[in-house]
């Protein structure tokens, strides 16, 4: 019987929830799956029914809800122990397995065991190069390093059969600053479209969640869905909580925390705030919605355009990939960037009233919206994937 050995990066969970999406599929055509991963993602697997094997943590330093550079280098010799342990217990598993393919999610060390193994492997990734911060990138040196380990990281990467890349062809790729003009990666490129499912929710799913948090159609509501690091969400969800204050009275706000093995029962904040530790019904209020308020992860927006809402983007402190996330959506016309290090209730409060006031970010975000509509970024891995099965 045909096998699969999933491998999501473990930071946030929006590596994971591509692979499950992808995964509900393969289980259709009773191939069997398994998953290795760290950290919060673990635990989000399992809760949907997979076996996953936890191996040791490889991430950023974060600090008061930013991205720490002197821990993150600090943690440098940690990383290369255990990237040698990932490569040890990655060849162990995936020989004791025996797949038929490896998929990574923005993961080397299942790339080099399946070499080592003679297995084929297909990577799925928005974030090819190392992207420093603004503040480092100002000096000519460090946009110089930044393109030579875009290249280096590129050379690695291509150890896999398939690089797929969960992002809208040129001009409308999000990741553009992760992916462009890499020489070593070119060849074996693949947009695939965007990776979040597309909305097949009914009627009956948007009535029953405006009944039970006793929703009004006729005014609008806002989405807080904050993704990422546990160490970067609850800072920033107290301020947001600090920026209701500040809402319009008409304005019905629901806040989730993404918080695996949260409670799923919604707390009341206020006569028209919601709070859930994890949000079961998440789909149907971004369908809801009329702008949502996210971090500047990939999937996070990616998810927002398949639903065709403007947003409100806070990326993570010094995160480059976030930041530059932001400014492709402020480039893009469909949402606001704020600044992590300056950000304060009142402004949070003004953006969302800018959007809401000016329709012109709807219509932009509906016309690319259009546009992802024509690719199917499930579909398109899977094909590939079966390829190889």
């Amino acid at each position: 019987m045909a096998k699969a050995y999933l491998a999501p990066y473990g930071v946030g969970l929006g590596h994971a929830s591509r692979l499950i999406s992808i995964s509900e599929h393969l289980k259709q055509d009773n191939i069997i799956m398994k998953f290795s991963s760290f950290g919060e993602a673990v635990s989000y697997i399992n809760n949907h029914g997979y076996e996953c094997v936890r191996v040791p943590p490889i991430e950023f330093a974060w600090n008061n809800g930013g991205f720490s550079v002197k821990n993150s280098i600090a943690n440098i010799p940690l990383w290369f122990a255990n990237f040698a342990k990932h490569v040890a217990l990655e060849t162990r598993n995936i020989s004791t397995f025996d797949p038929n393919v490896v998929v990574s999610d923005s993961r080397l060390s299942p790339l080099v065991s399946s070499r080592i193994l003679g297995i084929p492997s297909i990577v799925i990734l928005n974030q090819i190069k190392l992207l420093l911060s603004p503040r480092i990138r100002e000096f000519r040196a460090a946009r110089v390093f930044e393109k030579l380990n875009g290249e280096f990281f590129g050379s690695i990467w291509s150890m896999a059969e398939k690089l797929l890349i969960p992002d809208l062809p040129p001009p409308y790729t999000i990741a553009e600053h992760n992916i462009w003009n890499l020489e070593s990666v070119k060849k074996k490129m693949h947009y695939i479209g965007f990776t979040t499912p597309k909305w097949q929710g009914d009627n009956e799913a948007i009535n029953n969640v405006i009944h039970s948090l006793n929703l009004d159609r006729k005014n609008p509501i806002i989405f807080v869905h904050i993704s990422g690091p546990r160490e970067t969400r609850l800072s920033l969800i107290s301020t947001i909580m600090d920026a209701s204050k500040y809402f319009r009275k008409e304005i019905q706000y629901i806040i989730s925390e993404g918080k695996p093995n949260g409670s799923v029962i919604p707390k009341k904040l206020s006569s028209t705030g919601w709070y859930y530790e994890w949000c079961p019904v998440r789909d149907e209020i971004f369908q809801l919605s009329d702008l949502v308020v996210i971090r500047a992860g990939h999937e996070a927006i990616s998810h927002a355009i398949e639903h065709g809402k403007p947003v409100v983007s806070i990326p993570i402190q010094n995160h480059g990939e976030q930041l530059g996330n932001s400014e492709k959506i402020e480039r893009l016309k469909i949402g606001i960037k704020l600044e992590p290090l300056s950000i304060s209730p009142p402004q949070i409060a003004e953006a969302i009233h800018r959007i809401l006031d000016d329709k012109s970010y709807l219509e932009n975000v509906q016309r690319i919206k259009k546009i992802t509509d024509r690719y199917d970024g499930i579909n398109n891995a899977l094909e590939i994937i079966r390829s190889f099965i």
